[in-house]
């Protein structure tokens, strides 16, 4: 089934995408991956290129664009070749920090940072998770006081996507214990404010050169001004921004699921056995028949996402099922391809080993399955309360 999601613009910024990736990352990202670390350089090159920033507003150095199909074509391109670590940290950057300061920012927050992020001079990053407290915000530890005309934040964060890079770290603080869910805000803490560290980069199974870390706030003094939306709005302000974290990672898991069946379809047709192809089998023309089926279903149901993404009406439970589903699909489609490569897929210098230690993480991050589950769940349940 011929796919009519994309219009000649997309394709258009797919070329520059794809020249972009050629020339700055693919030369490189071998280096990165052994480096355990994406060199600063990358983001700068994404800058100049315009990779980053696509939704900024041009008056605050950015694009303006506001449909999301173009960050499609960003992923599908990183996808195919194989650098997904640094997709991973482009994700966070563009899809969560910059629609936070976008949606939520004062217009001296947005002068102040957006322009710079859009050119790859400020990295940002979200900080939620801790040691304690993963799925359930209820237990997050960190906490903001105020103190005059600043805040004072103390707590630890970790898994931190681009932790050690980050310029600019939104920070989910409990302003007010006593308030249950309603007790949390966002406050923004910059890089080099005294009593802010780096802890150690966290070695992970996969996505290896990408920026993964632990923070530490200790006395960390921040102008009032850095607050990002509302006093004690945090919880709220997090819910309204899941559902494009959420389509964001669904997007990725189908155009990885995608990259890593066209692979391993072209190599069970180079790949001879027992006389010829192993791609005349049976076995492995029922197995490529079934991922082909289950990921152009799930791009249609993806694509649509996206479009309901772009007018304002993707709900959070519409966007938990298409990061629940196409999340499992990229597990299940990236196992069965390696089985296909056989033992060159235990290989990490064929692009479909790394896509299988890289793969694992993406039905836990952005929130885990069972709570994609729940979230659906609930809202069925509600159906007849």
């Amino acid at each position: 089934m011929q796919r009519k999601h994309f219009k000649a613009d997309h394709e258009d910024y797919r070329a520059t995408v794809r020249e972009f990736l050629a020339r700055e990352i693919e030369p490189h990202y071998p280096q990165w991956e052994k480096d355990r670390l994406i060199d600063r350089s990358a983001w700068l090159a994404a800058g100049r290129s315009g990779i980053l920033g696509l939704a900024v507003p041009g008056e605050c150095g950015g694009a303006g664009v506001t449909d999301y199909r173009f960050r499609q074509v960003v992923f599908e391109e990183i996808a195919r070749t194989g650098t997904t670590s640094f997709g991973s940290g482009l994700s966070v950057h563009d899809d969560i920090a910059i629609p936070y300061i976008l949606h939520l920012g004062s217009a001296q927050q947005k002068a102040r940072w957006l322009s710079k992020m859009a050119d790859g001079e400020v990295i940002g990053a979200i900080a939620m998770t801790e040691p304690g407290a993963g799925s359930d915000l209820q237990g997050i530890k960190t906490t903001a006081v105020r103190d005059g005309e600043e805040w004072v934040i103390n707590g630890q964060k970790t898994f931190i996507t681009n932790g050690i890079h980050s310029d600019l770290v939104i920070v989910v603080c409990r302003t007010d214990p006593g308030a249950g869910s309603k007790g949390f805000s966002l406050l923004v803490v910059e890089r080099d404010t005294p009593g802010f560290s780096r802890g150690r980069k966290l070695h992970k199974v996969g996505l290896a050169s990408q920026d993964t870390s632990e923070l530490v706030f200790e006395d960390v003094r921040i102008p009032a001004e850095n607050l990002l939306g509302t006093e004690s709005g945090g919880f709220r302000h997090l819910m309204e921004n899941l559902p494009l974290e959420r389509i964001s990672i669904a997007v990725s898991a189908i155009a990885l699921a995608r990259a890593a069946f066209e692979w391993t379809k072209n190599y069970v047709f180079e790949r001879k056995a027992f006389g010829g192809p192993i791609g005349n089998l049976q076995n492995t023309r029922f197995t490529l028949a079934e991922m082909r089926t289950e990921i152009e279903v799930t791009e249609s149901h993806i694509d649509r996402a996206v479009l309901a993404l772009n007018v304002g009406e993707l709900t959070d439970v519409d966007a938990s099922m298409s990061k629940w589903w196409a999340t499992e699909l990229q597990k299940r489609v990236v196992d069965r391809c390696v089985q296909l490569h056989g033992g060159y897929g235990y290989m990490m210098e064929y692009p479909i080993g790394r896509a299988y230690v890289d793969s694992r993480i993406q039905t836990i991050y952005g929130g885990t399955s069972e709570i994609m589950k729940e979230i659906i769940g609930r809202d069925i349940a509600a159906e007849f309360r």
